[in-house]
């Protein structure tokens, strides 16, 4: 099991494939989840702001997979019960496109293909998700747990996603806490900065 960048989301019918580029893999916002993890992850001392100067370069699958397990030491095992579940909505797929009555014997062949064709990047795709998922709201955690008042980011687009998942892991919690993101300007630089009311 791995973790690796397969591409948009696939839209399969009895018609074709094609995909739908507005809804891009979430393995690109793994790197910057983890970013903000280590960020976040050192003692705190009451009333001191830190800084953490982000790795611009990224990490190579095998850097990224050996770093996320430190924040989500039981990932491995996750990302096999998410593979179970992805497989078993393919298999349940499959079996209501057989069930179907609008249609015809082809049109559920072609149907059937195409998911096959896709199969693997399925796969790869939601356990991609999954994964992100995980780690957001393993982030999510360690702000409540550290009681952290506001992550200020640059204001790139994949910090801006993140922070905008965060408030969501935050905001459906089974203590749910107010968050509030600003886009904001300093020193000639756009910032986003989630703060945790």
């Amino acid at each position: 099991m791995e973790l690796k960048y397969v591409g948009p989301k696939p839209i399969i019918s009895h018609r074709g494939i094609k995909f739908d580029s507005n809804k891009e893999d979430k393995y690109i916002y793994l790197y910057t989840v983890l970013q903000l993890l280590k960020a976040v992850h050192h003692d705190y001392h009451e009333d001191e702001v830190y800084k953490y100067n982000a790795d611009v370069y990224g990490f190579c699958n095998d850097e990224l997979v050996r770093e996320m397990r430190e924040f989500c030491p039981n990932m491995n095992v996750f990302m096999k019960n998410e593979r179970h579940k992805i497989e078993d909505r393919i298999r349940h797929h499959i079996q209501r496109l057989q069930r179907s009555r609008t249609l015809t014997n082809i049109e559920k062949e072609a149907f059937q293909n195409n998911l096959e064709i896709l199969h693997d990047y399925i796969i790869q795709r939601f356990i991609n998700k999954s994964v992100y998922y995980y780690a957001v709201d393993t982030l999510g955690q360690r702000l409540r747990e550290y009681r952290i008042d506001y992550i200020i980011a640059p204001m790139f687009q994949k910090f801006d996603h993140v922070l905008h998942s965060v408030q969501g892991v935050l905001l459906k919690g089974k203590y749910p806490i107010d968050t509030k993101l600003d886009i904001y300007e300093e020193d000639r630089k756009l910032l986003v900065k989630l703060q945790v009311l």
